[in-house]
């Protein structure tokens, strides 16, 4: 053993810390599973047999309630709350968890408690909200196991607007926190906080529309758009164009946009009473004695009127602390012009405004401050379709709160699902068509009796297995949204989906309707138990017997509950599964894309490798495509796929795009074709480890086994009603 220098140090600095991270990094363009293994439960304090759902049943939510009215007024000297209400702070801490959502690919949202986490916990955006959470740590604490960071993030803001006078909608809890930063969110390819020009994001920054997919903020560390104009220029119209952008990016239309804009600034304030330049560290940069708290603030007190989050100072409203109009009043009764907060912030301020108008200052609500209104409540004035929704909401106060009280419950709840997966006396009873509402279906019919007229069919397992996988695919993890329960596949706009094959699907359906009517089953389910009987034939065919476990009781949805706009962003781009790659979408790699939708369906690295080896084997392609299908005995639950994958008797040679052809090294004889989805397989040395398990002689019965594992999974990814 070789001696250590003299006078030196035996640990490695950090080195091991960042180990996973350089293993990777000296090779950029190698496939990431990470996100398939991000929330292991290894990492989860509370163990494997935690059931959070279960713990919240015996909350006691009167007297959550009652605590965090308490806390709303109840003000701390190391972090004062302004004129005595923290009901603003609360209501920025829970819009901003909520506001990362986006519909594109369901991802980000209030679902998970992510804001404790990096990079939300430091973003510019989220200036002080690590005050706001620490405020809330007491309440935690008290009620520990039975309640959630996520759900109590989420409730803060809606108890907040209950505290000024707001009649909210409802609020259901559920939401389940994970344990470690996202890794799976994709926040935008710049490597900078607030870039001054965000063209990595645009095709064109004039054009909102071209941000690059599935991004639904202007700038790498906010939520939603530039609070000082386009790229810290101001321009209320191109503003507009943006902000009314990100928030279809996330599922609003330009009431509930106009709505939640202005209810959002009908309290509170934004702070920039202090030198930008002397405001230490966000919190994941904050020396050890900070203790996770970020952006301390040298100027005065450091806090109250002299605290820093945004760099723009003043509230909106003569009323900050009170539900009114007095928004849309400041905003149309005075002209605005350009001005700069004491942080240098540029923002607009009223022209010979009233004393009577101005606000109080937070700590001494005898002096007068400026309001002020940011280049995006401009954007409401200019902007003609948002100027007239405003005077719309003015001339009816009524009307307003409740459009936004609605658009508040939306933008707090769309990340959560079906109402199958609200919890709490305070849930409202009414269905919303974001909701996917999903009527109840009957479990008690003769499932032997379906199966068997099933069999009977006719149908092949090729078109079984299809259809029953496309059903179920659309499912996501990110905001539980799609899935086979509903057979919506039925439905438009999922009926004439390209990658659904609207002329196999039709056949299948046509022939699925009536023994479904007959035996009193919904569609659903008989999507679902054809899907499994062909997985069980293809077993048969491989020599191997299985019944598939098989849960009833799905529903059918109507027409009338699918909202054929926002169904769309669940429409495959691609589909690795089934090695399909939309035509016009060529330069996303079919491997990526497969490791995207595995992570959407919930799916482990091995479990995404046993289902694509079955899927080919089983020739279930896109099209009666034959990329990847290395079996000569197709239509069998084999592991052929994965022994051929790996046989050296055979080489691969690139043909251009992704695609690839197998040919015998001895006689250069075409044996098949591949795409990268496929080749994968073989190439990454963690899918080739898993591949090689299944190749084994003595795993036959194993990767059956452990395709109907994974199978089922995805199958009964939505069943909210019998799981949680």
């Amino acid at each position: 053993m070789a001696e250590m220098n003299q006078g030196g140090c035996p640990f490695s600095h950090g080195a091991n810390t960042r180990m996973s991270e350089s293993v990777t990094s000296w090779w950029p363009e190698a496939l990431k599973l990470d996100i398939l293994a991000q929330h292991d439960t290894r990492t989860n304090p509370y163990g494997k047999d935690y059931d959070y759902i279960k713990e919240l049943q015996s909350l006691d939510f009167e007297a959550l309630h009652a605590d965090m009215v308490k806390l709303m007024h109840d003000s701390q000297s190391w972090w004062p709350a302004d004129w005595g209400t923290y009901a603003g702070l609360f209501v920025r801490m829970t819009w901003h968890a909520a506001g990362t959502y986006r519909i594109a690919d369901g991802r980000g949202g209030a679902g998970t408690g992510n804001q404790r986490f990096a990079p939300l916990n430091s973003w510019p955006d989220n200036a002080s909200l690590d005050k706001a959470r620490r405020l809330l740590s007491p309440i935690k604490q008290k009620y520990g196991n039975k309640l959630s960071w996520a759900d109590l993030i989420a409730f803060a803001g809606t108890v907040a607007y209950e505290t000024i006078g707001l009649k909210t909608f409802g609020f259901a809890f559920g939401r389940k926190d994970i344990w470690g930063p996202e890794k799976d969110i994709y926040w935008g390819a710049e490597n900078e906080w607030l870039a001054p020009s965000n063209k990595q994001r645009y095709g064109n920054v004039d054009k909102p529309d071209t941000m690059a997919n599935p991004l639904a903020a202007v700038q790498m560390g906010l939520i939603y758009v530039n609070p000082e104009g386009v790229n810290g220029q101001p321009d209320p119209q191109r503003t507009a164009d943006q902000v009314r952008e990100t928030f279809r990016r996330m599922g609003m239309n330009d009431e509930e946009t106009v709505a939640l804009t202005a209810g959002g600034h009908t309290l509170g304030k934004t702070h920039g009473n202090a030198d930008p330049k002397k405001i230490g560290p966000e919190p994941e940069a904050a020396p050890i004695e900070n203790q996770g708290l970020g952006w301390s603030n040298p100027t005065g007190s450091g806090v109250g009127r002299h605290t820093m989050t945004s760099g723009l100072e003043g509230a909106w409203t003569t009323n900050p602390t009170k539900w009114d109009d007095g928004y849309f009043r400041m905003l149309f009764d005075y002209e605005w012009t350009l001005s700069r907060s004491p942080a240098g912030a540029k923002q607009w301020v009223p022209i010979n405004i009233k004393e009577e108008d101005m606000a109080p200052d937070v700590e001494d609500r005898s002096m007068k401050t400026m309001p002020m209104m940011t280049d995006a409540d401009m954007a409401l004035k200019v902007d003609p379709k948002f100027r007239e929704i405003c005077h719309k909401f003015m001339a009816d106060f009524n009307y307003f709160s409740e459009i936004f009280a609605r658009a508040w419950f939306k933008l707090t709840h769309r990340d959560m699902g079906p109402k199958t997966r609200y919890y709490g006396p305070y849930a409202p009873k009414e269905d919303l068509i974001w909701q996917d509402t999903i009527p109840t279906g009957n479990a008690y019919y003769d499932v032997k009796t379906a199966k068997a007229k099933i069999e009977a069919s006719g149908l092949s397992i090729q078109e079984m297995v299809a259809t029953a996988w496309d059903s179920a695919r659309t499912f996501r993890g990110s905001d539980f949204r799609g899935g086979a329960n509903g057979a919506r596949i039925r439905l438009e706009p999922m009926r004439s989906w390209e990658a659904n094959e609207p002329k196999r699907l039709n056949k299948v359906l046509s022939v699925l309707e009536p023994i479904a009517k007959e035996v009193g089953m919904s569609l659903a389910d008989a999507i679902v138990l054809a899907g499994n009987i062909g997985v069980e034939q293809a077993a048969k065919n491989a020599g191997c017997i299985v019944e598939i476990p098989f849960t009833p009781g799905r529903g059918d949805a109507t027409q009338e509950q699918t909202d054929q706009q926002d169904m769309g962003y669940l429409q495959p781009l691609a589909d690795g599964f089934r090695n399909y790659q939309i035509r016009n979408f060529p330069d996303a790699k079919p491997e990526e894309m497969l490791l995207d939708r595995a992570q959407l369906l919930g799916l482990t690295a091995p479990q995404m490798t046993v289902l694509v080896g079955g899927m080919r084997v089983m020739d279930v392609n896109y099209a009666n495509g034959k990329d990847g299908v290395f079996t000569d005995k197709p239509g069998a639950l084999t592991t052929d796929f994965f022994r051929n994958l790996i046989n050296m008797n055979y080489k691969w040679v690139h043909k251009g795009d992704h695609h690839f052809e197998i040919r015998c090294r001895k006689t250069g004889e075409l044996k098949w074709t591949a795409t990268s989805a496929d080749l994968v397989f073989g190439s990454n040395s963690i899918l080739r480890a898993y591949a090689e398990v299944y190749a084994q002689d003595d795993n036959r019965e194993k990767f059956v086994q452990d395709f109907v594992e994974a199978w089922v999974k995805v199958m009964d990814n939505d069943r909210f009603d019998v799981y949680h």
